[in-house]
């Protein structure tokens, strides 16, 4: 038996299909095929159900599944544990964030940790906090960046960096000339709202009973374009201050405090508490803090 098939076997099964799995192992359909044809005349038994419109698990094939998995695992355990073996880590590193933490938090992290150790590949798997929490749990990734609160027993979370919500206006707008405006003055003018998220449950509580008064001219699917247009002064928006940190600087938009309330968002380093972390891993993890710390250093009058 070839660990390949075995690998091409569990992407069949999860993708449901030979062509989508095909392009996760970068073989053709056919060779996929072939593949797992010869994984069932090893077996002595048919492992996948092709008679409908998705490929589905035999009965046979759910026992071997379960094995897969626990040799996959093993595999990957094993490369891990060689490439902690030696002084300098090796290997690759999982981690799992949102768009707007890989975008405007990680960069300076990753850049720090390339330079201490260039031996590592790093993986990032970009989505939602509660799919990041998913393939922590099920091990696919090894550290994830999520937005607290995070409540799952199996995994150990430690705050790591807050951010303060900010009203975001452009230079143009009649607002900008405020250090602080009161909620009751964004009202009046039109909404840019992000489509899901944190910030958007925060925003939809804030203006909770004021359905009447709120003017949501916008929602959009990304943070760079709720800047953009901002800074061209189609509405305003609220927003984590760091995520327009650049653009306040070179003057495209004014951040400007809110009178009555304060809304933060808050990040949190997770990952399991059952598993031994591979020595990339830690070190990220540690290198992480460091540049928190630093950062927070820096901040201070």
């Amino acid at each position: 038996m070839d660990f390949d098939q075995l690998i091409t076997f569990l992407e069949v099964a999860k993708q449901g299909s030979f062509s989508r799995a095909g392009e996760k192992v970068f073989r053709s359909q056919s060779a996929v095929s072939a593949q797992i044809r010869q994984l069932e005349q090893e077996y002595g038994d048919r492992l996948l159900d092709r008679s409908g419109k998705s490929v589905k698990l035999t009965p046979a094939g759910q026992v071997l599944f379960e094995y897969a998995e626990r040799l996959k695992s093993l595999r990957d355990e094993s490369l891990m544990a060689v490439a902690d073996h030696g002084r300098t880590p090796r290997g690759t590193l999982s981690i799992g964030a949102n768009e707007a933490t890989c975008l405007y938090v990680l960069p300076e992290v990753f850049a720090e940790y390339c330079r201490l150790y260039p031996g590592v590949q790093i993986s990032i798997y970009r989505n939602f906090t509660y799919k990041i929490v998913e393939k922590l749990e099920n091990g696919s990734i090894d550290v994830g960046i999520v937005t607290l609160p995070v409540k799952s027993p199996s995994l150990k979370v430690q705050a790591m960096f807050r951010d303060k919500l900010v009203l975001m206006v452009s230079p143009k707008n009649p607002l900008a000339k405020y250090k602080v405006v009161p909620v009751s003055e964004i009202l009046k003018y039109p909404l840019l709202f992000p489509k899901t998220g944190h910030t958007r449950r925060l925003l939809d509580r804030l203006f909770r009973g004021q359905n009447s008064d709120v003017q949501v001219r916008m929602e959009l699917p990304s943070v760079g374009m709720i800047k953009s247009f901002v800074a061209a002064d189609l509405g305003v928006s609220l927003i984590s201050a760091s995520f327009a940190r650049d653009e306040a600087e070179a003057g495209r938009v004014r951040l400007i405090e809110m009178e009555d309330v304060e809304l933060w968002r808050e990040l949190g380093l997770a990952y399991r508490r059952d598993r031994t972390l591979p020595r990339a891993a830690t070190l990220f993890i540690s290198t992480i803090r460091e540049v928190s710390a630093k950062a927070k250093k820096q901040e201070q009058p």
